[in-house]
């Protein structure tokens, strides 16, 4: 079997520089969308937004993580990556759980987030086409950490869907548990991608990757 480390050092440096593009741009993206959703969210007192905030704060952790992966070879580098970026799946599940049902156990009613619903909208529309990117280096690195990342960026889309539903449905009907219990949806998303990773699994779409990283 081929270790991932001498399939890293074989590849072009297109690859490794297409993924270092791509990870620069999760940084650029989540810082934005970081700052916008926990101050909109905070304003609004939506904990849907905030927390989708703070993923985005954990994407830009994940795709540091990566840049370090693609900053040199190595099976313990792959799986230390791996690794960190399950526990930063973990500690979002977490924070958004005890959150949510806060909200949920104090009524607390979140106001209107036009910001917040046009921030989801453009995640929407985004992540999708960056996971798909990250799939694809992925293959080429025959990277389980980075495929694990693109399955970061893939739940962003998953919670910015749920987020525009609890914020439309807060914004239109003034349902305010919808904003607690969309995060609450979030949550075994989340929980799941990290146990996963944890475990070194990635449901990698190339069975060499799962093969090398699965322990």
């Amino acid at each position: 079997m081929t270790r991932s480390s001498d399939l890293v050092t074989a590849l072009s440096p297109d690859a490794l520089r297409r993924g270092r593009r791509l990870e620069y741009l999760t940084l650029a993206w989540n810082s934005a969308e970081a700052v916008v959703s926990i101050v909109a969210g905070l304003l609004a007192g939506s904990i849907a937004l905030v927390g989708f905030g703070f993923d985005s704060v954990i994407e830009c952790s994940s795709g540091a993580i990566i840049l370090w992966r693609l900053a040199g070879d190595g099976e313990r580098r792959e799986r230390t990556a791996l690794r960190l970026v399950g526990l930063s799946f973990l500690a979002l599940a977490a924070y958004i759980a005890y959150d949510a049902i806060r909200s949920l156990l104090g009524h607390e009613a979140p106001e209107r987030s036009l910001v917040g619903i046009g921030v989801a909208i453009a995640s929407l529309i985004a992540m999708p086409l960056l996971a798909r990117a990250k799939r694809g280096v992925a293959r080429q690195l025959n990277s389980g950490a980075m495929h694990a990342d693109s399955r970061q960026t893939d739940i962003c889309a998953y919670l910015s869907a749920i987020l525009l539903g609890g914020l439309l449905l807060n914004a239109l009907l003034r349902w305010w548990w919808a904003d607690p219990v969309a995060a609450l949806i979030m949550v075994p998303l989340i929980g799941r991608e990290g146990v996963q990773a944890l475990r070194g699994k990635t449901c990698c779409e190339c069975h060499s990757c799962g093969t090398d990283n699965a322990s």
